[in-house]
């Protein structure tokens, strides 16, 4: 699918050196800073609409994105990990005429790519915002290192087989787990059941275990950097993952930490949960002023 069948009416495809990614750009167009979203594994800019809609409601201005080869972006070199993607993304910011200042916002495995991306940006990055997310460290940790290399293998299935098209069927059942309405839902089902999606999103989790120790080397964030942490589920779901997911707030001087009750991993995404996101952008700009 990258880059064919591309819908103008959500975003625009942005060359950056002889490749394309797809940035979708909401809110007062010239306001700063600029919120970038980075979506999870096998995500892509569709996952965040409702939350860009939540910002732009608050008069923040954000970018969402198509990694290389996920959606409707044109593939790019392997190996497919934290630096590729911090890479391809200072590219693309710089193309669109972005230089900060910058909140960061990740979900689920962005967790890994926040902590590559950030350390290089540091001059411009106010802050990062984590939703639902990993962190470099857990594939460390005994029990979370046996669920990480689990899903590496079924994704490593699933990216082998995404050309006999048995995605396009599974996308009609859970090809938007977010709740997402109108023309963004069309086109996470649409982009969810596309074997060119599938295959590159796949190779982006093989990376994992790079992508982790990559973050592992940028250090932790600096203890003054505002990062808040937002979870799915109350402070008892999933309490040994929450404990490992909260620790960059906890590292901050300016940590802020928010457990969603009776939201899952994808619809704190979407319409009932997306508030507390909203929120977590709100405390960082808090701290760091006017």
């Amino acid at each position: 699918m990258s880059g064919g069948g591309f819908h103008p009416s959500r975003g625009a495809l942005v060359d950056i050196g002889g490749r394309r990614l797809r940035a979708v750009s909401a809110g007062p167009q010239g306001a700063a800073p600029l919120v970038v979203l980075e979506c999870g594994a096998f995500g892509c800019a569709a996952d965040w609409a409702v939350v860009q809609d939540r910002l732009a409601a608050q008069g923040l201005r954000s970018l969402a994105y198509d990694r290389a080869g996920l959606g409707y972006s044109d593939p790019g070199p392997a190996p497919r990990d934290g630096r590729a993607i911090a890479e391809d993304l200072e590219a693309l910011l710089g193309r669109l005429e972005e230089h900060g200042p910058l909140v960061y916002v990740g979900h689920s495995m962005a967790g890994l790519m926040a902590r590559v991306f950030v350390p290089r940006n540091a001059e411009r990055v106010l802050g990062v915002v984590l939703v639902d997310a990993v962190t470099p460290e857990m594939i460390q940790v005994r029990r979370a290192a046996a669920g990480i290399h689990a899903y590496r293998g079924a994704m490593k299935v699933v990216g082998a087989w995404a050309s006999a098209g048995f995605m396009r069927p599974v996308s009609l059942v859970i090809g938007d787990l977010i709740g997402l309405e109108g023309e963004a839902r069309t086109e996470k089902r649409r982009i969810y059941g596309s074997a060119v999606h599938t295959r590159w999103a796949a190779q982006e989790v093989q990376a994992w275990p790079a992508t982790s120790a990559l973050g592992r080397e940028a250090g932790g964030f600096p203890a003054d950097l505002p990062v808040a942490v937002v979870t799915a589920g109350d402070e008892r779901t999933g309490a040994g993952l929450k404990a490992l997911q909260v620790v960059p707030a906890q590292r901050s001087r300016r940590g802020y930490v928010d457990h969603v009750k009776g939201a899952n991993h994808a619809s704190l995404l979407g319409k009932s949960f997306a508030d507390p996101i909203v929120r977590g952008v709100a405390h960082v700009l808090a701290q760091v002023g006017p």
